[in-house]
């Protein structure tokens, strides 16, 4: 793809070396046609989200003592592990997009390492730790046997099926994150044109990134912390 150089300034900071697709009339329509469409991309994403926080709510607003006692069986300390690990993954993926700001290359690629360890750790962590011991007491939807003396099967099995479902869904997103990340630093590392010089690619996965997490900071409470 042909590029040019904006001479009139980068997007903010006054660099003055982006690289202008051809398609654009100046680096600023440019930049501004990434962040809408990234937000239009989140707005779906909240939308698809929300149908499912919504039916989760009108549940556990039904079957309150039930999902009560279902929860027990999910481990507070993992959960809360897991949010410790996304927020720290937040605050290096900021500080990725602040060395690719500064074009310092070789920091913004430790920065996005950092927070590739912290995916692969939130993974590990949900599927060796939460995911395989309810599969081991038959506590997923697929093999789900309620032998506890309190709490209805039914409406344990129903909250098991919306934990799994969302979470599932929420390790789908963060795998993806890791495929993305993974490709901005091979494009970073081999100074694509696509990247080089340019921030804005590395700050629109950085607000991928950030809804995934507080997407995760609704879930946590959610499901592990229900009060009586």
């Amino acid at each position: 793809m042909a590029m040019v150089q904006d001479t009139h300034g980068g997007h903010g900071h006054g660099h003055g070396d982006e690289p202008l697709h051809h398609q654009f009339e100046d680096i600023h329509q440019q930049n501004e046609t990434y962040v809408i469409g990234m937000w239009t991309f989140l707005v779906t994403e909240v939308m698809f989200f929300g149908a499912l926080f919504l039916a989760y709510s009108l549940y556990r607003w039904k079957y309150q003592p039930d999902f009560y006692i279902a929860h027990k069986e999910l481990s507070v300390f993992f959960g809360g592990l897991n949010t410790v690990v996304l927020l720290i993954s937040s605050f290096f993926m900021a500080k990725a997009v602040y060395h690719a700001q500064r074009k310092e290359k070789r920091k913004q690629l430790n920065m996005l390492w950092l927070v590739q360890a912290c995916a692969v750790a939130f993974l590990f962590i949900k599927v060796v730790f939460e995911w395989m011991p309810k599969w081991q007491h038959h506590l997923t939807p697929l093999n789900f046997i309620w032998d506890k003396p309190e709490g209805n099967a039914e409406h344990a099995q129903l909250f098991f099926s919306l934990y799994f479902g969302m979470t599932g869904l929420h390790g789908i997103h963060i795998l993806a994150g890791i495929i993305v990340i993974g490709a901005l630093q091979y494009l970073v590392w081999k100074d694509a044109p696509s990247v080089k010089g340019d921030y804005i690619p590395t700050e629109m996965i950085g607000l991928y990134w950030h809804f995934v997490d507080i997407v995760w900071i609704f879930l946590f409470p959610l499901y592990y912390l229900l009060p009586r």
